[in-house]
């Protein structure tokens, strides 16, 4: 059962809301990398373009890959302390000793000690390693053929090598104590087979992350966020807007033209057009925390508010989508935590996570009269419930079974049935616009299946709404707030959510 003094807590930082920081501002014309360095003999020009509007990459380099002496193009920042890239990556053309990936480097000297998480045109998927400037270089091998997806993470003097075909799980190798420089240069990195030759990869969804630190106090701790959307039929990523500060939980207006995520108690409305943010009046509601809903007309929208009057329960409350300084209190007084999730088809009623009875529930309110109904039942944790566009079906999550899966029922609370069953824990089902598809997120098997933290490695996955194999489609840095509310755009054709870094100067 989830501790209600820290389950969705709003944020409490004492700085407001910043407009954002551009993807473009962290960098010079190479998107977000600082600068760019041919390293090693070079026999052709070695070049790189950034397109702006796909946020992707395209690298062409010359050089040699030999043990003691490098010759790469690299496009890199100086990075400090721990970190996570990660990559999408094509290899362009059938050269098998074809080589990109990301280099981690003491210096831009051909010998320095560096790592090199990457794969070659063979197919190869390989870790490897100098320890020391001049040294000869070690590596490790994954097994897997062809990985695009490309993902290397330093804490300490371990490097963590992860690597998937895109849809599936991170295949993981690690070196271990490396005692390379605290600061280094860290980027993307392609390699020829031969001096002579050239070589070209293209390069998307492109994440550099410095993540939260180790010892961190959740719901106190804060680092920046990135939001992000997502195209459906390539599952290529844009960072559209930046802050400094937890931002969570993005929703579409049913126009397609905003975003509505919350921040530091409080909700913001993103102009996706001009990249304005302005606040959402939400009058004395000033404790929100990321369970916004819109209603199915578009005219309103629910929340989450903590409220003084109510010892600091999660209270439901519904205002008009243009805001109000007098949203309407619909979960009654004196009653348990309500954790908002979905208006019914109809919008007579919502339904929501209840604290009743000593445990955590799915419940639905009448939105006129405030009377209550239970759905479910269980002593474990019942959460993220939400409709079908066409009201048969109520899908969410419980971890009844000892992991977090996903559940749906009718909308009445019979017919109770798992849809997943594999060992991830698995939260918030949004249903397609069409009925046919649900996106969701999965945490790994290490956290307990009550809890949804921040700031975690998960997947974001899609599968059919009548049940089936679940696929990844998303690798990110994220989890509490990055898709806690229904996410798909209008038309079907995009879902936003939240990932997070510390913002780098």
């Amino acid at each position: 059962m989830p501790n209600p003094t820290t389950r969705r807590h709003p944020i409490s930082l004492g700085a407001v809301l910043a407009a954002g920081i551009s993807l473009s501002a962290q960098a010079d014309d190479i998107g977000q990398f600082a600068a760019q360095a041919s390293i090693g003999p070079v026999a052709h020009q070695s070049e790189a373009t950034f397109d702006a509007r796909q946020q992707g990459y395209i690298i062409t380099a010359s050089g040699k890959n030999s043990e003691q002496d490098d010759g790469l193009k690299l496009l890199y920042n100086e990075l400090s302390g721990d970190f996570i890239v990660r990559a999408q990556i094509e290899l362009q053309g059938a050269q098998p000793h074809l080589k990109a990936g990301w280099n981690v480097r003491e210096s831009l000297a051909p010998d320095a000690a560096h790592v090199f998480a990457g794969v070659y045109g063979s197919g190869l998927a390989s870790l490897q390693f100098r320890p020391a400037t001049a040294a000869s270089t070690e590596e490790y091998h994954l097994k897997i053929d062809a990985p695009d997806v490309i993902q290397l993470e330093r804490r300490g003097d371990t490097y963590i090598f992860s690597a998937a075909n895109f849809g599936e799980p991170f295949q993981v190798t690690q070196v271990s104590h490396l005692k390379l420089h605290d600061t280094l240069q860290v980027g993307l990195a392609v390699t020829a087979p031969n001096t002579g030759a050239i070589a070209s990869a293209r390069v998307n969804n492109v994440r550099i992350i410095k993540p939260a630190a180790p010892d961190f106090t959740p719901y106190q701790d804060y680092i920046g966020s990135n939001l992000e959307i997502m195209e459906m039929d390539s599952f290529n990523r844009h960072i559209v807007h930046r802050a400094p500060n937890s931002i969570q939980a993005p929703n579409w207006t049913h126009d397609g033209r905003t975003l509505i995520f919350n921040a530091e108690g409080l909700l913001y409305n993103y102009d996706i057009a001009t990249g304005q943010v302005s606040e959402l009046n939400t009058g004395f509601a000033d404790n929100n925390n990321n369970d916004h809903v819109l209603s199915w007309d578009g005219t309103h929208i629910g929340i989450s508010h903590h409220a003084a009057e109510e010892d600091g329960r999660s209270t439901l409350y519904t205002l008009p989508l243009t805001g109000s300084d007098t949203p309407r209190q619909i979960t009654k007084p004196g009653v348990g935590h309500s954790y908002l999730h979905g208006f019914a088809p109809d919008d007579r009623s919502l339904i929501f996570t209840a604290e009743r009875k000593g445990q955590y529930d799915i419940y639905s309110v009448d939105i006129a009269s405030g009377a209550e109904t239970q759905l479910t039942n269980t002593k474990t944790l019942d959460d993220g419930s939400e409709y079908s566009p066409d009201g048969s079906k109520i899908y969410f999550n419980s971890n009844r079974t000892g992991t977090m899966q996903l559940w749906r029922m009718n909308p009445d609370g019979s017919g109770q049935e798992q849809l997943t069953f594999d060992r991830y824990n698995d939260w918030f089902p949004h249903v397609s616009p069409d009925g046919k598809t649900l996106v969701f997120l999965s945490y790994m098997d290490d956290i307990d299946s009550g809890d949804h933290p921040f700031y975690r490695h998960v997947y974001l996955r899609q599968m059919p709404a009548s049940g089936g194999e679940p696929r990844i489609i998303g690798y990110l840095y994220g989890g509490q707030g990055s898709i806690n509310v229904p996410s798909w755009s209008p038309d079907g054709k995009r879902i936003a959510f939240i990932s997070n870094t510390q913002l780098r100067d």
